[in-house]
């Protein structure tokens, strides 16, 4: 069976995920058959798997960084919030049902088989499993049903590493507070430490390292320096949901685009490729009033529930604001839920989503959705009608959208993998002035992307260009990714400890 290592967290977004896909990258160049494993996941950012099953986003990212495919055993249980309160809850790829909070903290005893068998699928495969807690491992009020952190370390056997974020302040009180909480056990499975988000010189922290490891009387294996330059796919939709960046200046010589933030956004990593084109502006946008003119495209992306981002849309003014752009002649794409949206009205009569049972979209192209209890979740590949560029994507999603009108034309006609069978998707008017799909993905083919903006920079006059580099070159961002923590943590201890400890708890 494998060794296992676990890294845990003081909170959340203090570097877990970004931290089990370095461990990965650097266990995979060190020879060993390595896997990433998080228990459950919180995440409106999915992915599709090999055995065409649903997981997040984080665990992709983590597999490609260890060079295996995607499995649905490495991220078991997805929640999927769909309001404040309630959770679409996904096993091993797919949909189990709609849950409010309280009704799954009295269902995770029965997940921890499910968790296990899991773990043990990958466990027989592997040399390492690289195992990610979930959210604060001290959160004293959810230990007892604990499904994700130090009971699953102990069943298994892993070292546990806890990850504290700097930048964030607060370091001495998330490490040695954390460590105080922990019972005798827990204490015992810890190792040692990482410090993340560093910013400055690292000999003015020695000092503290050292108080840290007295106090604690365990090893700090690594200062991990802040960085903003290696590119790797944001977790979830917490990234955009509290981004609190300025907005990037729009100008007549970049291509402009602006990304509704949705309440309910998910998927939005579909539109990072777009962040790393040298001429182009992609801003997420909240308020009506930052929607200014100068912006050439206007991009509504995934939502987790369409129907209360339908009423939203209304709320806040923003149905009209985007009807008044696309009136004087610019140009909107949906993804997604966001295609959903661009139609005329979306149906849920059996409650998926919410309790109306209809709502209005904004009537910009000839659909009518329909939400439905089964769920769509497929790799998918094919070519666009439009430009005839070959495109590749998956698909996740409840509901069938039909077509009202013969107004306009088809998007795409894509067949699954191996599957020569093929069917239309999306629709588009005006050219692809207006176009949505439920293609995932799809700006990630580099001709689709390369002919999408180009069209756009035509109609401003400004050069046309080929294509910078395609979604191959995050392979390259993880062995960067892999080169920072190499070069900032005791790497050679970190593997003594793993051994050390299954040898122990073997």
């Amino acid at each position: 069976m494998a060794k296992a290592i676990m890294f845990l967290g003081t909170g959340s977004d203090v570097g877990k995920s970004i931290t089990v896909a370095a461990f990965c990258r650097i266990f995979k160049r060190r020879g060993y058959r390595v896997a990433p494993f998080k228990a459950q996941n919180m995440s409106n950012n999915s992915f599709v798997t090999m055995e065409g099953g649903e997981i997040g986003r984080a665990q992709v990212v983590q597999a490609e960084a260890a060079g295996v495919l995607s499995s649905v055993h490495m991220n078991p249980v997805l929640l999927k919030p769909s309001s404040n309160h309630g959770s679409q809850v996904i096993l091993r790829g797919k949909v189990f049902g709609q849950m409010e909070a309280i009704n799954y903290h009295e269902f995770k005893p029965r997940l921890k088989k499910i968790v296990l068998e899991s773990y043990n699928t990958l466990a027989r495969d592997y040399d390492i499993i690289v195992m990610e807690g979930a959210g604060s491992c001290c959160e004293m009020n959810l230990k007892k049903n604990d499904l994700v952190n130090f009971s699953l370390a102990r069943q298994v056997g892993a070292s546990c590493i806890l990850i504290a974020d700097i930048d964030r302040g607060g370091v001495f009180a998330q490490l040695i507070g954390s460590f105080q909480l922990m019972t005798r056990k827990e204490r015992v499975l810890t190792t040692g430490f990482l410090i993340n988000k560093f910013r400055g010189d690292p000999l003015l922290f020695e000092s503290g390292i050292d108080y840290i490891e007295k106090k604690t009387r365990r090893p700090v294996f690594g200062l991990i320096p802040f960085f903003d330059d290696i590119l790797i796919d944001s977790e979830d939709s917490v990234v955009i949901q509290e981004d609190k960046r300025k907005l990037k200046p729009i100008k007549q010589n970049t291509v402009n685009i602006a990304v509704l933030k949705l309440p309910s956004i998910s998927n939005f990593t579909d539109l990072e490729i777009l962040m790393h084109e040298p001429d182009v502006v992609v801003n997420f946008l909240f308020r009506t009033r930052e929607f200014v003119a100068g912006y050439d495209i206007l991009i509504l992306p995934g939502t987790k529930n369409v129907m209360e981002d339908a009423l939203w849309l209304k709320r806040t003014g923003w149905k009209k604001v985007i009807k008044e752009f696309v009136k004087k002649g610019g140009r909107c794409l949906g993804i997604c839920g966001g295609y959903q949206l661009l139609g005329e009205r979306i149906r849920d009569p059996l409650g998926i989503e919410s309790d109306m049972k209809e709502v209005r979209g904004l009537g910009l192209l000839p659909l009518e959705t329909i939400l439905e209890e089964e769920k769509v979740v497929r790799k998918v590949t094919g070519t666009c009608l439009i430009n005839r560029k070959r495109v590749t994507g998956y698909e996740i999603h409840m509901g069938q959208t039909s077509i009202l009108r013969r107004m306009g034309k088809p998007l795409l006609r894509i067949h699954e993998p191996g599957n020569r069978q093929s069917w239309e998707d999306g629709w588009s008017m005006e050219g692809d002035r207006i176009a949505g799909t439920y293609v995932h993905g799809l700006l990630d083919s580099p001709s689709f992307r390369v002919d999408f903006l180009n069209s756009i920079r035509r109609a401003k006059g400004l050069k046309q260009r080929a294509a910078r580099h395609g979604r191959l070159a995050r392979f390259h961002q993880y062995d960067r990714l892999a080169d920072l923590f190499e070069a900032n943590c005791d790497v050679g201890r970190i593997i003594e400890n793993i051994l050390k400890y299954s040898y122990q708890h073997g």
